[in-house]
């Protein structure tokens, strides 16, 4: 057999298919939300056939053999149900990044620093939705820890997974009070973080960076009996986005609900990274909200943030591309969300023949748009200035299927939730890059509007 063995489903909202798995060690969602283009396909896995685990204190290759997984048996994808049929998914930290450049260590007094550096999954078994037509399907390879294909293994896998999601039932959401204030609370004080950032432009002053991007970490615990599904839930009934994603891990969980794509690959080899940079506040007022988007727009500081960016993302893919292949095709082009306008740019290459997205990995992580330029600069001044781990904060949650074609996106907008006793504590960060002419001031106003909505949800409201 090489094609998947598929079993239809009724058509429900990827969403409440996710919420069958929950805290189940494993559990994966990639949950598209909105209109956007890139919104169309949902995927919701669990129980994977085996775990890649990999934190930087190994010291040796985070992706060793995990292309020769997936090229093991020879498979054919299913022409119409969506660009992922199954492959290794998970997340890859922002310290990661220590495996490619020789980066300092941050103190881990302040925040535990335990979360895997990798963690992937390889899974044979899914859900696929897919909003633009409401269907969706189960498919399943039947891969056996040899790599074999079995018919059997594969209806029966298909099956179980079917049987759970159809079993569900319709979310129903909680009845809360309006929020009253914020539950997540900033580790450091306005005044310190603003000193971050004013060394941050002293550096750039220097000569020694064009841009960095300078985070605050928020931290609170949800309330008694709430989840990080709950959470989750929250987010993407207000603020849906196309590269939300969802991973438990037991007692830690990741909740993201991402605007950015980190970097794409077709089963053909070409590349695509879709930096965010440039960020004005949405309006309920639909004059002002479309007055905030124009200034954004005629911004020459978010413009020349963003062009940085593109330019630094094109040297990181053109390592791995062919010469003369790598393009821009969209430059500082305005998208909206829910609470937030932003510039987007897209940059294109094709990939160099014999080599993979795990090899484009190597050159490209972490996500330039969350680091600055230069990269490696900027991310020794972002770990003397934020003094510990961001953990999975501004990594990426990763797709890689057995044809080669990927997906991934840069862990913004994202809460990092462990249990702790009967208590979900939640970690979240949000940043602003930093150019020669920032104010401090602005700067700690931008990462205020950038975590508003994670510390309303992960109070239980759901207002803008």
């Amino acid at each position: 057999m090489t094609h998947p063995f598929i079993r239809p489903l009724s058509w429900q909202p990827p969403l409440q298919a996710l919420a069958c798995f929950g805290q189940e060690e494993g559990c994966l969602g990639f949950i598209g939300g909105g209109a956007h283009a890139l919104s169309r396909w949902s995927y919701v896995m669990a129980k994977p056939i085996r775990a890649h685990i990999w934190h930087r204190s190994l010291k040796n290759d985070p992706f060793a053999g995990l292309q020769e997984a997936l090229t093991a048996s020879a498979l054919t994808l299913h022409p119409d149900l969506g660009p992922f049929q199954g492959g290794w998914a998970g997340l890859l930290g922002y310290e990661l990044g220590h495996a490619f450049e020789r980066l300092p260590e941050t103190g881990h007094s302040v925040w535990p620093d335990d979360w895997p550096d990798v963690w992937l999954g390889l899974y044979d078994t899914l859900a696929v939705f897919d909003a633009k037509t409401q269907q969706a399907w189960v498919l399943s390879w039947g891969l056996t820890d040899g790599g074999q294909l079995d018919q059997t293994l594969a209806e029966r896998r298909a099956s179980s997974l079917s049987n759970q999601i159809e079993a569900a039932e319709p979310l129903r959401a909680r009845a809360v009070e309006p929020p009253t204030d914020l539950a997540l609370h900033p580790s450091r004080t306005r005044a310190q973080v603003e000193r971050q950032i004013a060394k941050a432009i002293n550096y750039i002053q220097a000569g020694d960076v064009f841009q960095a991007n300078i985070s605050a970490r928020f931290s609170g615990q949800l309330e008694h009996g709430d989840t990080p599904f709950d959470l989750f839930s929250r987010l993407m009934g207000r603020h849906p986005s196309p590269f939300a994603a969802y991973l438990s891990l037991g007692d830690k969980i990741i909740a993201s609900h991402s605007p950015e794509r980190f970097m794409s690959r077709t089963a053909s080899g070409l590349l695509e990274t879709r930096p965010i940079k440039g960020t004005a506040s949405r309006h309920k007022d639909p004059i002002q909200d479309a007055r905030n988007a124009q200034i954004l727009l005629a911004s020459q500081k978010d413009r020349a943030e963003n062009l940085m960016i593109v330019d630094l993302m094109r040297n990181d893919i053109a390592r791995v591309c062919e010469a003369g292949s790598v393009k821009v095709p969209r430059l500082c082009d305005l998208e909206s969300f829910s609470t937030v306008h932003h510039l987007v740019s897209e940059v294109r290459g094709q990939q160099k023949p014999g080599l993979g997205f795990f090899d484009a990995l190597r050159n490209c992580f972490p996500p330039g748009s969350i680091t600055g330029a230069p990269k490696v600069r900027a991310m020794e001044i972002i770990s003397e200035l934020e003094g510990e781990p961001r953990g999975p904060w501004c990594g990426s949650m990763i797709r890689v299927g057995f044809d080669g074609a990927a997906d991934s996106n840069v862990l913004i907008r994202t809460a990092a939730c462990q249990k702790q006793d009967e208590r979900w504590h939640i970690d979240a960060r949000a940043g602003a890059g930093i150019v020669a002419d920032s104010e401090p001031s602005q700067e700690y106003e931008e990462i205020l509007v950038k975590a508003r909505a994670l510390r309303i949800a992960a109070h239980g409201g759901d207002l803008l």
